[in-house]
């Protein structure tokens, strides 16, 4: 160890010295944070000792994030309940109900089809299915935020701790996956479809519904089985047109993530807190206390400005993406399906409030999957088609930077307000006061505000987009 740089004050490491010292580090290798494993109980640790102690968090992986390992820990958490695969008589349900969804799309927008497959999914078969996608829309946060915990570290403990830094690295590659493999694990127990949540998940072409959550969410709907299936199905089959035929629109979104995954910005001190907090009395050879203390939000990292602007704008995309899918089936329904309504507003409550799978989900991964701006953008779509019929709804997917803004959900009806005459604003109007009346009845009476001025959701959330100007 001769060769070591000294530090400034010329002391070398083994002389007591904790090269970690000011870092998010210094609790974890200092004598106090793992007692006896490291000699004089200061200085650098015993690297052969570490490496022993964490032998399962180094399997060999490719990229920022153990992959195999956040798949295999999402798959366990299904398994914590019931998880039977779909029978042969609801995959071929879901097959019927996504071609009559197509027929009845092909009177509501001039997109044609983009089914080129079906399949009735179990939860952990949407698991695997989506796990590519998911590669690529987390990868840059958890390559970010690995850097990030690296670029902490003192340049002079960079220096003389080669192996370390790349145990630390697949160690933090490890703890994020254990995060994020739990987070899509509780997302797989409560969606619907394979594009449920906005994003364009499962493989190009293949409509896939979850007949396991769809029973569940038609829990107390009092709406015929058959109609919430076609119902999802005809959302489903709406997500692939528009990501079939918007060739711009899956780039568009994973850049809005990575545009939120570069602004990602440690905190230092509170990462050291959370270190002294936990490994205080951690006992260094038992591996699930490490595993468990380095869980459960250590690496959660507070939203930056340039991360909140950038979830500002996914959450405008995921909206229009949303409120373009819920006026497309309403149009499509309008005449065929008495239940749409109830159906429409059912799930306009879930994606506006978020289940608590979503919750989990950004609690650990710390990005948030909710379009709270649907109704609005719903509002806008329809006014459009109104006063410029479907053509001229659909051709706003041209190019990005035609896409309505955040202003202009603020006011949905004034969307390319010259292209309309009064009697539509009119009538458009008479239609958003009859659906606040039918959502105050389906409330029923007692419904508390929210912070932002919308009704609670079944599940206490707060469906933010009810009210005017959000």
């Amino acid at each position: 160890m001769s060769d070591q740089p000294r530090d400034p004050d010329g002391d070398q490491p083994g002389d007591g010295q904790n090269p970690f010292k000011g870092t998010p580090f210094e609790q974890l290798f200092s004598g106090a944070g793992l007692g006896g494993m490291f000699p004089g109980g200061a200085g650098m640790p015993d690297l052969n000792a570490l490496m022993r102690q964490m032998q399962s968090l180094m399997q060999p992986y490719e990229g920022p994030l153990n992959w195999p390992a956040a798949v295999d820990i999402a798959r366990r958490q299904v398994a914590t309940e019931p998880d039977p695969s779909p029978t042969s008589a609801q995959s071929a349900a879901v097959d019927d109900a996504v071609r009559l969804a197509d027929l009845w799309l092909d009177a509501a927008t001039d997109f044609p089809s983009g089914v080129t497959s079906t399949a009735a999914w179990s939860r952990a078969e949407w698991v695997v299915g989506t796990t590519d996608v998911w590669k690529v829309l987390v990868e840059p946060m958890a390559s970010q935020a690995v850097g990030s915990l690296s670029q902490a570290l003192p340049e002079q403990a960079r220096a003389m701790g080669g192996p370390f830094l790349e145990l630390m690295g697949r160690a933090t590659g490890a703890m994020l996956a254990s995060q994020i493999g739990t987070g899509i694990g509780t997302l797989a127990g409560e969606v619907l479809s394979a594009s449920d949540i906005g994003l364009p998940l499962g493989p190009t072409g293949r409509a896939a519904l979850v007949p396991a959550n769809i029973a569940t969410f038609a829990e107390g709907l009092d709406v015929p089985a058959e109609d919430v299936v076609l119902y999802l199905a005809l959302r489903e089959a709406a997500h692939q047109r528009l990501f079939a035929h918007v060739p711009w629109l899956r780039a568009h979104l994973v850049e809005a993530v990575a545009a939120y995954a570069s602004g990602i910005d440690v905190d230092v001190d509170a990462i050291q807190q959370k270190l002294q907090d936990r490994l205080g009395n951690l006992d260094p050879t038992n591996m699930a206390d490490l595993q468990q203390a380095m869980e459960g939000g250590l690496f959660e990292l507070e939203s930056s400005p340039a991360q909140k602007a950038a979830l500002e704008r996914l959450e405008v995309t995921l909206a229009l993406v949303e409120g373009w899918v819920d006026e497309v089936v309403g149009q499509a329904t309008a005449e065929r399906m008495p239940n749409a309504v109830r159906l429409a507003e059912a799930v306009r409550r879930r994606r506006a409030s978020g289940g608590p799978a979503e919750r989990t989900f950004a609690t650990l991964v710390g990005l948030e999957l909710r379009p709270r701006r649907l109704r609005d953008a719903s509002t806008l779509w329809g006014s459009l088609r109104a006063r410029q019929g479907t053509e001229g709804r659909d051709g706003v997917w041209m190019h990005p930077d035609l896409l309505p803004s955040a202003a202009d959900l603020d006011d949905p009806l004034g969307f390319r307000e010259d292209a309309v005459g009064s009697e539509d604003v009119d009538e458009l109007t008479a239609e958003t006061d009859f659906d606040a009346e039918l959502r105050k009845l389906l409330d029923g009476p007692g419904k508390a505000e929210g912070p932002e001025g919308g009704s609670d959701g079944p599940d206490g959330g707060t469906d933010g987009s009810d009210e005017p100007g959000k």
